[in-house]
């Protein structure tokens, strides 16, 4: 049986397409290992949610959702945040092109997986609850950079630190506060600080 498709070779292009890219960066970030960092957060704040919070999400499906959580910037790039967010109209255009490149990579996909793909890459098949924890991941992910970016001396992000707090902020949610504060500040340390005896 045939099945040939560039699906694969579509996805393995997400590490040539760099995020931040109107800010001068220390060290530049690509889509593809944004996606991986994205992913092992989800995975915790739905393991926080579901062991301290009541919550019964499926920490494996959230984390594979995260991980094509950005796949449709193969085809469309990656936008500016303060392009996509400049007005309302701009964002809610953007909105459809992100759909319809979700929608190409979705029929790309070998027809035996389309579906399975369709679960993981179509935003609209995802809960609500499932939407919410990969988004806070990723907004997480970008505060985490913007630490990583500033504790180098790189001033640029400051910014775009304070932006991201307040999101984080808005959200009001237990896991992500939680996450925030056991594990956030481990990122402003130096490698030596980071593997002297693990915190209490």
């Amino acid at each position: 049986m045939s099945d040939k498709s560039h699906f694969f070779a579509h996805l393995s292009r997400m590490k040539l397409i760099n995020r931040w890219p109107l800010m001068h960066n220390i060290r530049t970030e690509n889509v593809q290992e944004h996606s991986l960092q994205v992913a092992m957060v989800a995975h915790a704040l739905a393991l926080i949610k579901n062991r301290f919070f009541g919550g019964t999400l499926n920490p494996e499906r959230i984390a594979t959702i995260a991980m094509f959580h950005d796949v449709s910037e193969v085809l469309t790039g990656d936008l500016p945040t303060p392009v996509k967010y400049f007005n309302p109209a701009i964002k809610d255009e953007y909105k459809k092109i992100e759909r319809i490149a979700e929608q190409q990579l979705v029929d790309m996909a070998p027809e035996a997986f389309r579906d399975d793909y369709a679960a993981l890459i179509d935003s609209q098949l995802h809960s609500e609850e499932e939407a919410f924890i990969v988004k806070a991941a990723d907004v997480l992910c970008a505060y985490l950079k913007t630490l990583e970016e500033l504790a180098a001396g790189n001033q640029e992000f400051k910014l775009a630190k304070k932006r991201l707090d307040t999101i984080l902020k808005a959200y009001h949610s237990d896991e992500v506060d939680y996450f925030i504060t056991r594990y956030v500040p481990s990122f402003s340390l130096s490698l030596d600080e980071i593997t002297q005896d693990e915190p209490n």
